[in-house]
């Protein structure tokens, strides 16, 4: 199901298209954010990596008319992944994605959301912390829900 955040935004459920998705993990900025590695995904990885998460939680793209830009999951035990694509940082949809996977936690009944954020991933630190989610060890976040 959909989720409509504005008219613009919304998170559409994962389905597979390497084609768009595949060029963001090829970005070593973004593997370095999320993975801390510097070798990019190739296909086969890719596809690996969203089976795991669709098996453990509910994966999303953040789509911007339509048109995917990023995933976050929420998985099972309470932590969030996220990623937007290069082109599509520093535009705030970040931080909206997570506040309508916060408001998906809370109707599962979940009562605390955790992040994974290196220390040098200056910008999502600073974004988890605008919704909310304190530090509680070097690279994790918490939220209470």
């Amino acid at each position: 199901m959909i989720r409509e955040i504005d008219g613009h935004l919304s998170l559409v459920p994962y389905y597979p298209a390497y084609d768009i998705t595949l060029p963001w993990y090829q970005d070593r900025d973004i593997c370095r954010q999320c993975d801390n590695r510097d070798t990019p995904y190739d296909l086969e990885l890719l596809r690996n990596m969203y089976e795991y998460l669709c098996e453990r939680g509910d994966c999303f793209y953040i789509a911007y008319d339509g048109v995917p830009v990023g995933d976050i999951t929420l998985k099972n035990d309470g932590e969030i992944c996220i990623v937007v694509s290069h082109a599509w940082q520093n535009r705030h949809l970040g931080r909206r994605a997570v506040g309508e996977i916060i408001k998906l936690a809370r109707e599962k009944g979940m009562t605390e959301l955790t992040a994974t954020i290196y220390p040098f991933n200056h910008q999502s630190r600073k974004m988890f912390a605008s919704v909310g989610f304190e530090e509680k060890e070097p690279e994790n976040f918490v939220l209470k829900v």
